[in-house]
């Protein structure tokens, strides 16, 4: 087993689904993404240094760092940020995956653009 795998066996059964949702959903969205285990918390990188983390906790599923994107990106995500460059999803609610894939999908394109104009 991974790192990742450990971490997901760790959660509480309840939270265990919504990660595996999670990671799969990552995985779908960003294309080529790599899987890691960095700062205490699965990630599904876009390059060595980009990518989502997402972590589990008491009261809900949180996904790092997610940066501003344009209005339409906004009033998908606004309505779960919790921080600057956080979002979380709160256990008692459904899993937003729509949102969750949105974020990915931006999150892939903004780090492979990047990636070319650096």
């Amino acid at each position: 087993m991974s790192e990742i795998d450990d971490y997901i066996a760790a959660a509480p059964e309840a939270a265990r689904e919504r990660l595996v949702a999670v990671r799969a959903a990552l995985l779908r969205c960003i294309p080529n993404g790599t899987e890691a285990f960095r700062y205490g918390m699965p990630a599904v990188m876009v390059d060595a240094r980009h990518g989502l983390h997402y972590a589990n906790w008491k009261q809900h599923l949180a996904l790092y760092p997610i940066y501003r994107g344009d209005e339409a990106f906004e009033a998908a995500v606004g309505p779960f940020r919790a921080k600057t460059d956080s979002v979380h999803f709160l256990h008692a609610k459904p899993l937003p995956l729509e949102v969750i894939e949105l974020i990915a999908r931006e999150c892939a394109a903004r780090d492979s653009g990047a990636q070319g104009s650096g």
